[in-house]
C-alpha cells in the first residue's frame, strides 16, 4: 500500500491517475489494519461512518462509475431503502470480504482505464440533478473524480481510525510495512 506517488515515476497520463487512485485506496485499506470487524464497524464519534461502512462504499462507488462508464449494470445496485447498506456490512460480510471486493475492483479499474482507446472519450450521465444538466464526462474527468472521491474518504478513514485508538495514518504506514 504506497503512501505517496513517486514524482519521478515514469509514466503516462494513465498510469498518474491510476496511481493517484491507488494511493488514496491504500489510506482507505491501512485505516483498517489491525481492527476486527466488530472496531470497524464501530463509529466512534457524531457521524454515522465507520472504517468498515467506508470500505464498503469507496469500493461500491468506485465499481458503480466504471460500470457507468462501460454502460454496464453495477454489481450492486442501491435503491433508497438500501442506500444504508453501502455504509454498513450486512449480513455475513466482513472486512476481509470487502477488502477483496475491492481489490477486484481496483483490478478492474486499472483493466478498464488501460483498455479505453482516449481519456477524451465521454460516456453518459443520468439525468439526475446533482449532475447539473451535464450529459456527458470524459474518462480522464472519471478518474480525477475517483481521486477525488477516495481521498475524501480516506481523510474521513484518518478521523475515525485516530478516534478508535489514537493511531495516525502515519503509525499505519509503519505497521503496514512491518
Amino acid at each position: 500500500m504506497v503512501m505517496h506517488v513517486n514524482p519521478e515515476a515514469p509514466g503516462d497520463e494513465r498510469g498518474a491517475l491510476l496511481a493517484f487512485i491507488a494511493e488514496q485506496r491504500g489510506g482507505v485499506r491501512r485505516a483498517l489494519l489491525g481492527l476486527t470487524d466488530e472496531q470497524a464497524s464501530s463509529k466512534p464519534s457524531a457521524s454515522e461512518l465507520s472504517l468498515a461502512g467506508l470500505l464498503k462504499h469507496v469500493a461500491e462507488v468506485e465499481q458503480g462509475w466504471i460500470a457507468r462508464a462501460l454502460q454496464v449494470a453495477p454489481d450492486v445496485e442501491r435503491t433508497a431503502e438500501t442506500w444504508g447498506d453501502s455504509f454498513r456490512l450486512v449480513g455475513d460480510e466482513t472486512v476481509k470480504d470487502v477488502l477483496a471486493r475491492y481489490e477486484d475492483v481496483a483490478r478492474r479499474t486499472e483493466e478498464f482505464f488501460r483498455a479505453v482507446p482516449s481519456l477524451d472519450d465521454t460516456f453518459p450521465l443520468p439525468d439526475q440533478p446533482w449532475f447539473n444538466g451535464c450529459p456527458a464526462v470524459s474518462v480522464r474527468w472519471l478518474g480525477l473524480h475517483l481521486i477525488r472521491e477516495t481521498a475524501r474518504h480516506a481523510g474521513h478513514a484518518d478521523v475515525i481510525r485516530e478516534s478508535l485508538d489514537g493511531r495516525t495514518a502515519f503509525e499505519l504506514v509503519a505497521l503496514a510495512q512491518n
